[in-house]
């Protein structure tokens, strides 16, 4: 997920980093690291990559839909095999590119290119919300998943990614969820939820968030729908976020959490 028109007018700093880092393009429909534009809603992406990495460590892991890939990277630094699937030619021949402990398969998610019961744990961040048959997704985790395997799934809550709204703000978001419609999710799907968190703001970002009328996320937004340019202290604000500036926590309201983050078990 990325705050969607973040990439500006032909020229800006967001396009010229990423031509010059041969990174792939910014679209709105992945998150791209090391670009101070972005750096929000990577943070936002890398804690529960990081708070979630040891439910993997020396597991075989498939990571459907990388993004990227600095987060099936992340896990390959202490799993025993990471497989990444993406529909995206271009993302497949990017990631083997720049993380070559991944191996990359270009594939359909609802559809998954793996054999039943080949691998211990899927990784699925920021991507259900994608996709226009996430039951069949769902089945298709479990069908690859070994007994007793996990899914580790994060989603943006929907009470607060798209209030109020029929259809998602974000446009290429097909459906997004709240916790009770994540948990129905997946128990129809053949998994128990063991643990539903909810990532939202720290400290450090309710004290960003004052500095921009009460909400960083709106003022960002803003600036993505009006192209413009970017304020000084919004950039040095959003630039200057961390992963440890949100809390992954179920000790907190799941309805007014940002993003969802279940751990699910296939029974």
């Amino acid at each position: 997920m990325s705050t969607f028109g973040s990439v500006g007018n032909s020229g800006s700093p967001t396009q010229v980093a990423a031509e010059a880092d041969l990174t792939l393009p910014l679209t709105g429909e992945r998150t791209i690291p090391g670009l101070a534009e972005e750096n929000y809603w990577f943070r936002r992406h890398e804690v529960v990559y990081q708070r979630l990495a040891d439910r993997c460590a020396g597991r075989d892991v498939l990571e459907a839909g990388p993004g990227e890939g600095y987060g099936a990277a992340l896990i390959a630094g202490i799993a025993r095999s990471v497989v990444g699937v993406d529909y995206d030619e271009q993302a497949v021949a990017h990631i083997r590119a720049k993380y070559p402990r991944v191996q990359m398969t270009l594939g359909n998610l609802a559809d998954l290119p793996l054999a039943d019961g080949s691998v211990d744990v899927v990784v699925n961040f920021q991507v259900i919300e994608h996709l226009w048959d996430q039951g069949q997704f769902v089945a298709e985790c479990a069908r690859v998943l070994r007994p007793g395997g996990l899914l580790l799934m994060s989603t943006p809550n929907r009470i607060t990614f798209s209030p109020g709204r029929d259809t998602p703000l974000n446009p290429f978001h097909t459906r997004e969820l709240n916790a009770a419609e994540l948990t129905e999710l997946l128990v129809a799907g053949g998994f128990r939820v063991e643990s539903m968190l909810g990532v939202f703001h720290g400290p450090g970002l309710a004290e960003i968030d004052a500095r921009h009328g009460g909400s960083v996320i709106d003022a960002q937004i803003a600036r993505a729908v009006a192209d413009a340019p970017w304020p000084a202290q919004l950039l040095a604000d959003v630039a200057a976020v961390r992963a440890e500036d949100f809390d992954l926590t179920d000790a907190r309201d799941i309805d007014d959490s940002l993003d969802l983050v279940a751990i699910a078990v296939l029974t």
